[in-house]
């Protein structure tokens, strides 16, 4: 019970990693907020979260609106008095048919002997496509963190963990440019805030996931063939994706009293990017 009367929110918290997350922090003892933008899922993790005895907070939050974001912050207030530890996990990933035409071109690039061309991705994007990531993946993380720090700053402590991706690190997502750029910038602030705040005891980590094996992801790899799962694999030392729950257990480490890491990067990717 590592986490045992400290107050944890997690972004995007309802579905996927976000789940797993606030599942071991209540594990862990923490008192639980999740918000996200849906409602249904909400509930349902709430429901289970309680059912493990710990105390939960669900609220519907689009962590791009800095006025939602107030207003969440207000209720966290009212509901537990402060709050200690946030993992800012609420992201867009891509996920339209488009963005599957894109990563299929990007992985035959990589695996199969086809002649070298360009992916032809970004001179096409639009103006929409680009800023609708931006607005939840770095403006979210920034309104939170903003909220977050004038929390834990007078009270002189606090813990910041920021899911980004092994697509900020690396070309392994060469095929969503508007993805990795805002992950890149999701470290650039980590590494900003990190040094900034650290002399008010707030300790702000990173960690960068590779393939994370949530039920969504493994619907997309359901309707994929065996020679495409296997250009999936390949890609991946370890031949697997990691466990929401693996990833949880380093989230959990990083928002813990053990922890001695500030402005780390940490590359959790099963060794896809070495």
């Amino acid at each position: 019970m590592k986490l045992n009367g400290r107050v944890a929110l997690i972004t995007g918290g309802a579905l996927g990693l976000g789940h797993a997350i606030a599942l071991r922090m209540a594990d862990e003892g923490a008192c639980v907020v999740i918000c996200d933008i849906n409602e249904a899922a909400l509930k349902a993790t709430r429901a289970e979260i309680e059912g493990r005895g710990s105390q939960c907070l669900a609220l519907r939050c689009d962590v791009s609106s800095s006025a939602e974001v107030a207003a969440m912050f207000d209720q966290i207030d009212a509901h537990f008095g402060t709050l200690h530890i946030l993992v800012n996990n609420a992201a867009l990933v891509p996920d339209k048919p488009h963005d599957e035409e894109r990563r299929q071109r990007h992985y035959a690039l990589l695996t199969q002997p086809v002649p070298r061309q360009s992916l032809e991705i970004t001179r096409h994007m639009d103006n929409a496509e680009w800023k609708r990531f931006w607005a939840v993946n770095v403006d979210g993380v920034f309104y939170c963190t903003r909220a977050a720090l004038n929390r834990m700053e007078p009270q002189r402590y606090g813990k910041i963990i920021n899911i980004a991706s092994i697509a900020a690190i690396s070309a392994m997502s060469a095929h969503s440019p508007h993805y990795s750029a805002s992950k890149g910038a999701v470290i650039a602030f980590t590494r900003s805030v990190a040094y900034e705040v650290a002399g008010a005891n707030v300790q702000v980590n990173a960690i960068c996931p590779g393939g994370v094996s949530t039920p969504a992801f493994e619907q997309f790899l359901d309707k994929q063939s065996p020679e495409q799962l296997s250009v999936i694999n390949q890609i991946l030392p370890l031949g697997r994706l990691g466990k929401a729950e693996e990833y949880a257990a380093l989230v959990s480490h990083l928002a813990s009293d053990e922890c001695y890491l500030v402005g780390s990067i940490i590359n959790a990717g099963g060794g896809t990017y070495i």
